[in-house]
């Protein structure tokens, strides 16, 4: 299992400069990216073969975190939980 994990500080920016790109050369099982700076409905981000997760800010401009998965994780959590 590949988990990338990264501190964009500002997801909106990043994806400009080929956040696309360094995503699926890096064909990680799990993609968690932190200080998105984002609230919901400022950006429309979806990776194929993935499941989102988002966790907005509360305020623009401030943290936010965002989690890609090829499983989806209500799944995982059931098959798990025991």
């Amino acid at each position: 299992m590949k988990i990338v994990s990264w501190n964009v500080n500002g997801l909106r920016a990043c994806v400009s400069k080929g956040f696309a790109d360094y995503f699926k050369q890096a064909d990680a099982d799990i993609f968690c990216v932190q200080e998105i700076k984002l609230t919901q409905g400022d950006i429309d981000l979806h990776m194929e073969g993935y499941h989102d997760y988002w966790s907005y800010a509360q305020k623009k401009g401030y943290s936010g975190t965002l989690v890609f998965s090829k499983k989806n994780a209500h799944q995982c959590y059931k098959r798990y939980r025991h």
